[in-house]
């Protein structure tokens, strides 16, 4: 019997709300806006597939509107037609939406042959989700008997986009015993149908009944429950959106608490229904006594990159060596970062603003080395960063209209008027991203990239932890395809002193290598540099800039495959070293990091969460060491080591998402989020296998009375699941965050451990529970907990609802071990009886030396089944046995076999 392992996590919420999404969904009135559906880059062109997109989202409309009561429907959807199609009258230019903030994901099976419909959910229930990925021949109707209607298929995923709700099925652990009664994982409890199992050999098949399991009380590996094809019953979509009478979501009336499903482990128990009403969308409507209109849409193409850089130049960009930073940074976007084709411009502004480049098209290094000699070189003046807004749109203008462009705004300054251009920037229609550098930057910067979606970075003085140039070497497109874009393999820096050596090496690996830059900074000498290849060649040709204090050298073709070692001499100063790549092919999809915040402002004593997706395409890279750097606005840097093992702040395990709290804050304001992913001998890619957050592929249907079988879920070879060891490096910016509210140290204890989330529970021998869970935290997941609470009931909603009046367990010999360490605790129920068919529950509380307590845990639950006993070869009369109460605290004289489950653990096959 699997065990089913614990949930998901999510690090997008609203903007609104102050938490960090790319989304640009709005609900006005009922009616959801601002949606983008994309169709990826590389599908062929195929005028069908936007009808079918309309198709979908138009037959989706009134069946949501049905299902949440008459409060939603779909308003308005605008599809992302790729570059490469050809250009129509009625395809526009898009403003602010991008493949980036896409909500949808329109694109070819990946990996080959799986065409599950799947929405990436990383966070915790009530949360929003990531995005909706469907393949062609889903959207084409070809997978219609496995997953029913496309526009119910996408009011499931919504389900799970918008509201964090989770699936009501469990494909790890079909069937469980309640009260000794075999039951289907399911909801509501009333979908019927049959236990059936498919027996094939020399290529003939038959259906038959399935077999109990004499230990665990179960159905044979194999069994599937087969609903009937007519049902009565309305609910659940999040259980099977395919079965006609379905039209609602399980709500707290009908919902199935028993079922072991990711829906009841990661919602406390809770319906669909009460998660949804629990949101903040649910909140602000209320029903509609009328039909709603039918969904309109837009037609965007995505069309050549349009940038204008917008750099302070003003008397305070002289301190700290800003303005030469800056012009180090500006010549790695100029040089490396922005793609060939796009257009790019320059303004700069102190009191006023100073056009330095017209829109120019970078189609060789001669238009880039043009633009890197307009980077502004004196600092004076006021700041005014809306004449340096203006002057940007004016620039772009002359050639194109702003909507869909991107300004990459710099400022160091206060400015009190920044506010007058905020209905300017709305209606341009213009991405703008910021860049915030040192500690008196205006407070009001990251409002412009929050109503623009933008991506907002901070940068402290601290030229060792080289803040800038990862600021500007995070402005790749959001619109290109993988194999264009800019990957930083490397950034480091160090303050060296009396001729020391600054050594390291940096792997490139067979995924990227073209394109490739080393870019070496220094504060006062040129440092004498040492670079050597994998074979151990000496690298000469950097070109040498002493004005800008920087070196670079660009690797011609494909840089060699391996180890790049470096080594860099100077006296008493701080030196940089930034190395970044492009794919070295157009059809292997390179290793990516991306990381960011779970929110863009943090107030005291509300943790943050950091998160860093490794992944390389679709599949997860698992087991590499990353590492999470935030720096405050006083210069200090917490490391924080990013765990992918689904406890404390991470909750799916080997998904690829790394994951840690961060709660040392050390002042208010500006903190900055940099990421190191290392890839070595333990590191590997996992083959993707069936998602969890996604619609039930219907193993067949039961049809007159006779079982009709869909085509078997296309399989992946358990060996391809181990992955092939994976070597590399990367460096991504995780952009920045706000945080209010914290006290003049000493900083007061006001975190308490984080929730256990992974608690697993089994009979041991015939009379002890085995637990083990993941160790929390003194606060959250850092340090060690003080104790720990147990609690014990034989129902499971007055362990959930009254925790502090169940049963306690003697846990007086229980010290709690270092935060991520694996707990395990054996003990014999008291003072409570178990019987042939009873259900046990076992829940978990951490408390911290300041006697804070974590949330309570995932409940997880142990079920006593005594097989029958076989009768004996040759039948002999024996005298009637009385009955027997069998105490679980008192060995018996019978051989038990104990079957367990969880309602909390949940075994994720990855994704």
């Amino acid at each position: 019997m699997g065990s089913f392992k614990s949930s998901v996590f999510i690090l997008v919420l609203h903007l609104l709300e102050g938490t960090l999404s790319d989304s640009l969904i709005q609900l006005n009135n009922n009616g959801y806006e601002g949606i983008v559906i994309a169709i990826d880059p590389n599908v062929p062109e195929d005028e069908t597939i936007i009808q079918q997109i309309k198709d979908m989202v138009t037959q989706a409309s009134p069946y949501l509107f049905e299902a949440t009561e008459k409060r939603f429907y779909f308003k308005n959807v605008a599809i992302l037609i790729p570059e490469k199609w050809k250009t129509k009258p009625e395809y526009v230019r898009p403003k602010l939406e991008t493949y980036k903030n896409a909500d949808v994901l329109v694109a070819e099976q990946n990996p080959l042959g799986n065409d599950e419909p799947y929405t990436e959910q990383m966070g915790r229930c009530g949360e929003k989700g990531e995005r909706i990925h469907f393949t062609l021949d889903f959207l084409a109707g070809k997978k219609f008997s496995q997953y029913g209607p496309q526009e119910r298929v996408f009011v499931h995923e919504w389900a799970h986009l918008r509201w964090g709700v989770y699936d009501e099925y469990n494909n790890d652990q079909k069937f469980y015993l309640s009260n000794g009664k075999k039951e289907a994982v399911r909801c509501s409890a009333g979908i019927s149908g049959k236990n059936v199992i498919k027996k094939c050999q020399g290529g003939s098949c038959i259906t038959k009944s399935c077999k109990l399991d004499k230990v665990t009380g179960l159905y044979e590996e194999g069994c599937e429950f087969i609903p009937y094809d007519r049902q009565n019953e309305p609910a659940s979509i999040m259980f099977s959106q395919s079965i006609d009478s379905v039209v609602k979501f399980c709500t707290e009336k009908n919902h199935n608490k028993d079922a072991p499903n990711p829906q009841n482990q990661r919602c406390n128990l809770r319906s669909t229904w009460e998660v949804i009403q629990d949101s903040e969308d649910f909140k602000k409507t209320t029903p509609m006594t009328t039909q709603p209109p039918t969904p309109t849409f837009s037609l965007l193409q995505i069309g050549q990159r349009i940038v204008c850089l917008v750099l302070d130049k003003s008397g305070s960009m002289a301190t700290d060596d800003r303005l030469k930073r800056l012009n180090q940074a500006g010549k790695l976007f100029l040089l490396q970062i922005v793609e060939q084709g796009s257009w790019v411009g320059m303004v700069t502004f102190d009191s006023a603003a100073q056009v330095q480049s017209e829109l120019i098209q970078i189609n060789s290094g001669t238009e880039r080395d043009a633009l890197t000699k307009s980077l502004p070189t004196v600092a004076t003046g006021g700041t005014s960063i809306c004449s340096g807004l203006r002057s940007a749109f004016a620039v772009i203008k002359k050639k194109y209209p702003t909507d869909g462009a991107e300004i990459v705004l710099l400022t160091d300054g206060e400015d009190n008027t920044i506010s007058s251009c905020f209905n300017e920037v709305k209606q341009s229609g213009a991405v703008i991203h910021t860049v915030a550098l040192g500690p008196s930057a205006a407070k009001e910067l990251e409002e412009l990239s929050k109503m623009t979606g933008g991506l907002q970075t901070y940068a402290s003085d601290q030229a060792q932890n080289n803040g800038l140039i990862d600021a500007f070497g995070a402005l790749s497109s959001g619109n290109g395809v993988d194999s264009q874009r800019a990957i930083q393999l490397e950034s480091k820096g160090v303050t060296l002193q009396n001729n020391q050596w600054m050594n390291g090496t940096v792997l490139v690996d067979s995924t990227v290598g073209n394109d490739t830059l080393f870019l070496i900074t220094w504060t006062t000498q040129p440092p004498q540099i040492l670079l050597r290849d994998p074979s151990g060649n000496k690298q000469d040709g950097f070109v040498m800039d002493t004005n800008t204090k920087m070196a670079y050298l660009q690797i011609p073709g494909t840089a060699k495959v391996g180890m790049w070692s470096y080594s860099l001499q100077a006296s008493s100063q701080t030196l940089t070293l930034t190395v970044t790549s492009r794919a070295s092919s157009a059809t292997l999809p390179p290793i990516t990091v991306t990381s960011k915040m779970n929110k863009d402002t943090g107030k005291f004593p509300s943790p943050m969460a950091v998160y860093a997706k490794v992944h390389q395409g679709a599949t997860p890279i698992l087991r590499a060491t990353v590492t999470a750097v935030i720096e405050s606005v006083n210069g200090n840097t917490v490391n924080l080591e990013l765990l992918d093992n689904g406890a404390g702040a991470d909750a799916t395990k080997d998904d690829g998402i790394y994951s840690r709290y961060f709660t040392a804050y050390d002042t208010n304001g500006r903190y900055s989020v940099k990421v190191w992913a290392l890839g070595g001998i333990n590191a590997a890619g996992q083959k993707v296998t069936p998602r969890q957050n996604g619609a039930m592929y219907i193993p067949g249907w039961i049809e007159n009375g006779e079982v009709k079988w869909n085509p078997p879920r296309p399989e992946i070879n358990k060996n391809d699941l181990q992955g092939k060891q994976v070597c590399f490096s990367r460096t991504s910016s995780g952009g920045s965050f706000v945080a209010s509210g914290v006290p003049l140290a000493p900083i007061p204890d006001l975190f308490p451990p984080c929730q256990i989330t992974d608690l697993q529970a089994k009979i041991h021998g015939d009379k002890f529970i085995n637990l083990t869970w993941t160790a929390p935290g003194d606060d959250y997941d850092h340090g060690r907990a003080h104790k720990y609470i147990i609690k014990i009931s034989a129902n499971i909603l007055d362990l959930r609802d009254k925790f502090n009046d169940s049963l306690q367990v003697n846990t007086s010999d229980l010290i709690p071990k270092e935060a991520h360490s694996k707990e395990i605790f054996v003990f014999t129920p008291e003072d409570i009886t178990f019987e042939n068919g009873t259900d046990l529950f076992i829940a978990v509380q951490a408390v911290d030396k300041s006697n804070l307590k974590s949330e309570i845990s995932n409940i997880a639950r142990v079920s006593l089944f005594i097989p029958p006993e076989t009768p004996p070869e040759i039948p002999t009369p024996s005298p009637p046995c009385p009955d027997i109460s069998v105490n679980s605290t008192i060995p018996g004289l019978h051989v038990l076999k104990i079957m367990w489950k969880w309602l909390g653990e949940l075994q994720l096959t990855l994704g």
